[in-house]
């Protein structure tokens, strides 16, 4: 069975290029994410995401810990960005999404890194907290492809992003891997120092989901498009899973989620009482038994 992933066409149809022009324009004036912060990126003026013109990368390399599907027999090629368009306040990565560990990568040294994560034989590549730089990693795959890229690309995000950038990207991106955090308003700007997190979230899954469809793998099990969604368990029912169960089935029944029971307080989580322990065996129980009831289907490895 041999994937063609279907930025290849839009490359091959001039497609690609027409994306990169319109994604590029937008960094002039920011509104990339939902943050709209309107500063002129292109001239290296940075606003919430603290990332102007080029993009700060803070690791790179076949990963093994993802879900099978993405992760497969032999790794994801993850790229990991630094800084993000949310202040989660317990985020595990801090040190990369708040405190930009990492060094400056121009477009084209970032295709030299999906070439050679294709060159180390990964399933895909995997583009962590991409919501604050497309315009850049699109250009990256421009000139990837034109350099022989030919395996899927994963956007790996926590679904505060732009339908305006995520419409751009139809044709581009081949597998979606959005965490939905909570579905309340408060929550959202309490945990995450962002607005209308609910609302944004939805609507970018429900895009996400209109360009991809539900999960689909090949014969061994190697996911190659569709959506897969993250939902981490927080203590005292912050993450409203009951809530993001419900929205992910009228979405649709078949969509593919991973219920994840590793929360650990970090970074600023102890300056919050209900987020300062982990998660009880029975919250966890609790969650992914609403889950399989629901009857979505359950990625757990």
């Amino acid at each position: 069975m041999v994937i063609v992933p279907s930025y290849v066409e839009l490359y091959e149809r001039g497609i690609l290029k027409e994306r990169v022009e319109r994604l590029y324009s937008r960094l002039e004036n920011c509104d990339i994410c939902p943050h709209r912060c309107k500063v002129n990126r292109l001239k290296d003026e940075k606003g919430f995401c603290k990332t102007g013109e080029n993009v700060f990368v803070a690791s790179f390399f076949s990963h093994r810990g993802e879900e099978f599907p993405i992760r497969g027999y032999r790794g994801s090629g993850t790229i990991f960005f630094s800084y993000c368009n949310m202040r989660c306040v317990y985020c595990q990565n801090y040190d990369i999404s708040q405190l930009g560990e990492g060094k400056l990568y121009t477009p084209k040294e970032i295709a030299s890194i999906m070439l050679y994560l294709q060159e180390e034989g990964c399933h895909n590549i995997n583009w962590v907290s991409p919501s604050h730089v497309v315009p850049q990693l699109v250009k990256a795959l421009y000139i990837a492809v034109k350099n022989g890229l030919k395996i899927p690309v994963v956007y790996n995000t926590s679904s505060y992003d732009s339908i305006e950038t995520l419409k751009l990207l139809d044709g581009v991106v081949d597998i979606y891997l959005p965490d939905i955090k909570y579905l309340n308003e408060e929550y959202g700007r309490k945990y995450s120092k962002v607005k209308n997190y609910p609302d944004v979230a939805k609507n970018a899954v429900k895009e996400m989901y209109r360009q991809v469809g539900n999960l689909k793998t090949d014969e061994d099990g190697i996911a190659y498009r569709g959506v897969l969604v993250r939902h981490l368990v927080l203590p005292e029912d912050i993450s409203t899973t009951k809530e993001v169960i419900d929205f992910l089935r009228s979405v649709s029944p078949d969509m593919h989620i991973n219920i994840m029971p590793q929360y650990h307080p970090y970074y600023k989580a102890f300056d919050f009482r209900e987020l300062s322990r982990k998660i009880k065996t029975e919250e966890f129980l609790k969650a992914l038994k609403y889950a399989q009831d629901s009857g979505l289907k359950l990625v757990n490895d």
